[in-house]
């Protein structure tokens, strides 16, 4: 994984600083989250593994299976891209450039996962909350598991936070065993 992530980075660095200086930033993402998303796709695994294509059919079949939905400077970077075969490494791509731009919005992803459906009031205070805390906007996406028993599990980042009572049992049922 840290060697996928050390060959994305320059190209999710280079995608950043063009889409940032061109105030771009929303729309390369959506267009780079496509183009992770079509690497994914079987069909267009196997032509991306395809020995007897060159570099540039592989881009080029990729680019015409987008249509319109990439401007000329993604085109131009898929193209970059696949001349150096990265284009498997299109997702790590993504990520980091998604990375890049949450750093730059000062927003980051948080996942709450509690044992109960969370109201709207209640998001929105844990939205505000955990917006204090780690100095950024909060973008909140609530999920359920009945076997957190109660409480709430927080996932922004690196960061975990579990309050569940599922999480206080393991580590009390560690502490009684050492």
């Amino acid at each position: 994984m840290a060697e996928l992530t050390t060959l994305a980075r320059p190209y999710a660095k280079a995608a950043f600083e063009y889409a940032q200086a061109h105030q771009q930033l929303a729309s390369w993402s959506a267009m780079l989250g496509l183009a992770a998303a079509v690497s994914q796709d079987d069909t267009m695994q196997s032509v991306l593994k395809a020995p007897r294509l060159t570099s540039t059919d592989k881009a080029t079949t990729f680019v015409e299976v987008c249509g319109d939905k990439f401007d000329a400077k993604v085109r131009n970077f898929i193209h970059i891209v696949a001349e150096n075969d990265r284009l498997a490494l299109l997702p790590e791509i993504v990520e980091l450039f998604d990375l890049y731009k949450a750093e730059q919005e000062k927003s980051i992803d948080v996942d709450v996962t509690s044992a109960f459906a969370l109201s709207d009031e209640q998001q929105d205070k844990l939205a505000k909350v955990l917006s204090a805390r780690l100095g950024r906007e909060v973008r909140l996406h609530a999920a359920e598991d009945a076997t957190l028993i109660g409480g709430v599990l927080i996932r922004a980042g690196d960061l975990v936070i579990d309050g569940s009572v599922r999480g206080k049992i393991a580590k009390l049922a560690e502490a009684l065993k050492s």
